[in-house]
């Protein structure tokens, strides 16, 4: 977590310490993420997203997802969200088929597919299931994998989210994990109208 993200480029780039038998050395591990989320993100912001991951973890293991890539979704999830808005447009648009011309939708998806690019481009994270569930934990997606499912809820459902929906889709989601991901759905689109913000095309589709 002390390497600078311009050298993490470079080793990355350059496929730099490699394993000699021939892979690749793991170059993210759950502890490095947790000290790159503390050294990036707010106190409260961190809370946020240490919260994400136990509940993470907790879902996964209840619905047979993998344990270790949703803590590392989990940890990376928010990575962008306190950048300026000005950074996060550039970096959605620098990378527009990667993040699928995320700079076309509302503010609030950027600085998921801008952690995506992250994960992937600067920690080297190249499993597909971790890349989506960080890049849709905002906005959901037609067809989610478990993976996606549970990152959603767990950022929606976190321990300090004290709105009074949080309870009821807490209890949904210790039954069944769909159910719960349909309510969540209906209430998100549900804000957003109400708040009169527009509403990613993504969502619907999830919906």
């Amino acid at each position: 977590a002390l390497v600078p993200p311009e050298a993490l480029r470079v080793i990355r780039r350059h496929r730099l310490y490699l394993d000699p038998t021939g892979g690749s050395a793991k170059m993210v591990t759950a502890e490095f993420c947790k000290k790159l989320a503390k050294r990036n993100l707010s106190a409260k912001r961190y809370q946020h997203t240490l919260n994400v991951r136990k509940l993470a973890v907790k879902l996964a293991k209840r619905y047979g997802a993998d344990e270790d890539k949703a803590e590392i979704a989990a940890l990376l999830h928010d990575i962008c969200k306190e950048r300026p808005k000005g950074e996060l447009l550039q970096m959605v648009r620098d990378n527009a088929i990667m993040t699928q011309n995320a700079a076309e939708k509302p503010q609030g998806v950027w600085h998921a597919a801008a952690a995506m690019v992250v994960a992937r481009q600067e920690l080297g994270v190249e499993d597909g299931e971790i890349l989506n569930a960080i890049r849709y934990h905002t906005s959901g997606r037609a067809g989610m994998s478990l993976l996606e499912k549970v990152i959603y809820m767990a950022d929606m459902c976190s321990e300090e989210r004290g709105y009074p929906e949080a309870e009821e889709l807490r209890k949904l989601l210790k039954k069944d994990m769909d159910k719960a991901l349909l309510r969540a759905l209906q209430y998100s689109l549900q804000w957003l109208r109400e708040e009169h913000k527009p509403i990613d095309e993504d969502s619907l589709f999830a919906l």
